[in-house]
């Protein structure tokens, strides 16, 4: 297993989500408010293929980068919630409408959120498509 930090890994899944189209990514720093993890990244998908895409390709793309796979995958019976553990980083993968009902941001509303700038430097060289 590659060494690197919580961040880093976050930041990276934020722009391997976002390489694939992922909509309203957030990384939220949890570590302060919580013992679950120290990030929760948090993507948009626009339809249930999607979602299972953006999980499928991350997990692909964390394994190649990284050697990591995650400690817990799962998702619900209709596909449009997906979780992806990787203990220290847990990505929340959310169909547009389970996004808008579940507002996961405002619950950790105490969070500190990495702003897009942020990961977007802290990922550069993982960046696949130069936008």
């Amino acid at each position: 297993m590659t060494d690197i930090t919580s961040l880093k890994l976050a930041c990276v899944i934020a722009r391997t989500l976002d390489d694939k189209l992922g909509k309203d990514i957030t990384i939220l720093n949890i570590s302060n408010v919580s013992t679950l993890a120290d990030y929760f990244v948090i993507v948009t998908g626009d339809s249930t293929p999607q979602v299972k895409a953006l999980m499928s390709n991350t997990r692909e793309k964390i394994k190649e980068y990284f050697k990591r796979l995650p400690i817990r995958m799962e998702n619900d019976a209709k596909n449009r919630w997906n979780l992806l553990d990787y203990g220290d980083v847990v990505v929340h993968i959310l169909h547009k409408d389970e996004r808008e009902t579940y507002a996961i941001e405002k619950f950790w509303n105490n969070a500190y959120s990495v702003s897009e700038d942020e990961w977007k430097k802290n990922s550069k060289e993982f960046a696949e498509f130069a936008h």
